[in-house]
């Protein structure tokens, strides 16, 4: 009789022996039947925490080292409970969620997603944000983004956020100012079409028309402005005109104005993610060459990976913080973006995290940053770098 955990078919040779190239553990790749799940409660639902056990029939284990997360067992669905339905959990691995706490996000922040999709992070960023600040989530692909808006429509949390389809290397668009008093402020803009007035899903007839004639591309180039596809009533937005939204700053300006703190959780080949990889069971294992393996792809991926960051720590002020994170465990999309980044950005510093020390986790090849794996750390595979802005 096999193992319980054993993976359905063997890993093909060309993946183990990428494996071996990365020096990991191919039995990474059977952990996923002992592998949790996980969910965030949503602040001020403690209490629901009974009812939650009560629908899903089993016990949640509260995480010590990771505030508001609780893990279950694999195989519990939670798309079904009252609980998930109404807004008061969501899912979301623990080791995406250390690299929210990593931020380290204070009341008042600008905080910037710069690849935000499906948006369980962004979700998380807004809760530990509260009544303060404001979030911007950026994302190269619209229905990806949708979903996004979706789920903060969802929770009820999208008041201080703005979301983009934008292409996150070029992605220029700075933090808004805040208006204090929402309502006279709508009173002012009464008769102006100049500015933005309180955000609505109804476009006019004439624009749904045109876009369902032209069609719409789910992916957006370098080339193409920004599209503000949601901002909440809060986010800074309201009053102000598309000049004032999308003005222009110098470098030295963004120093001063531009975000406090930066998540770049980057685009890359996934193989950290153990059902993401077992998913090629039945999608075939040339996919995976494909997807995974190909040394082009992965070319590719580590020079959008360094735009990424680089383009996103270029938004951020000074003395901000610049998180940088992949679901990949290999080298070349992790410790070598890393050691790229910091060759060519003389104020970027890396920092060590804080939380860290309580993380069930191994340090990268890079002193500083850190690995998390199905089999150290009983989550999906993530790499977390931290870095800051300083002065030369």
């Amino acid at each position: 009789m096999e193992e319980e955990h054993a993976a359905k078919a063997p890993l093909p040779d060309a993946f183990l022996q990428f494996l071996e190239t990365n020096g990991l553990d191919p039995s990474i790749y059977t952990a996923i039947d002992s592998t949790p799940r996980y969910i965030r409660l949503k602040p001020g639902f403690e209490s629901c925490i009974e009812e939650v056990e009560a629908e899903v029939k089993c016990k949640l284990e509260k995480l010590e080292w990771l505030p508001g997360f609780y893990s279950l067992p694999p195989h519990v669905q939670i798309a079904g409970s009252r609980a998930y339905r109404e807004g008061k959990i969501y899912g979301i691995d623990a080791a995406s969620g250390a690299a929210v706490m990593a931020l380290n996000i204070s009341p008042g922040d600008h905080v910037l997603d710069l690849c935000a999709a499906p948006g369980a992070k962004l979700c998380m960023i807004l809760d530990l944000l509260g009544d303060s600040g404001s979030v911007a989530g950026v994302d190269v692909a619209r229905h990806r983004l949708a979903a996004c808006r979706t789920m903060l429509q969802k929770y009820m949390i999208g008041g201080r956020c703005r979301l983009f389809v934008a292409d996150g290397t070029a992605f220029s668009v700075i933090p808004s100012g805040f208006c204090s008093d929402c309502k006279s402020c709508e009173s002012g803009l009464e008769g102006r079409v100049d500015v933005f007035k309180e955000w609505t899903s109804r476009r006019p007839w004439k624009e749904r028309k045109k876009a369902n004639k032209s069609g719409t591309a789910q992916l957006v180039s370098r080339s193409q402005p920004p599209e503000l596809i949601y901002y909440g009533q809060h986010s800074g937005v309201v009053g102000l005109t598309k000049g004032e939204l999308y003005r222009t700053l110098s470098d030295n300006e963004i120093a001063n104005h531009g975000y406090d703190k930066v998540l770049v959780d980057a685009e890359c080949t996934h193989d950290g993610s153990v059902k993401h990889i077992q998913k090629f069971e039945d999608w075939g294992w040339g996919t995976l060459q494909r997807r995974v393996l190909d040394a082009e792809r992965t070319d590719d991926l580590h020079t959008l990976q360094l735009n990424l960051l680089t383009n996103g720590f270029r938004l951020l002020k000074v003395g901000g913080s610049l998180v940088y994170s992949t679901c990949s465990l290999t080298i070349a999309q992790n410790e070598d973006v890393v050691e790229q980044f910091l060759k060519e950005n003389e104020t970027a510093e890396l920092t060590e995290i804080d939380a860290a020390s309580d993380w069930p986790c191994k340090g990268g090849r890079i002193p500083k940053t850190w690995r998390f794996d199905p089999l150290t750390s009983q989550t999906s595979g993530l790499f977390v770098a931290k870095f800051t802005k300083v002065v030369i």
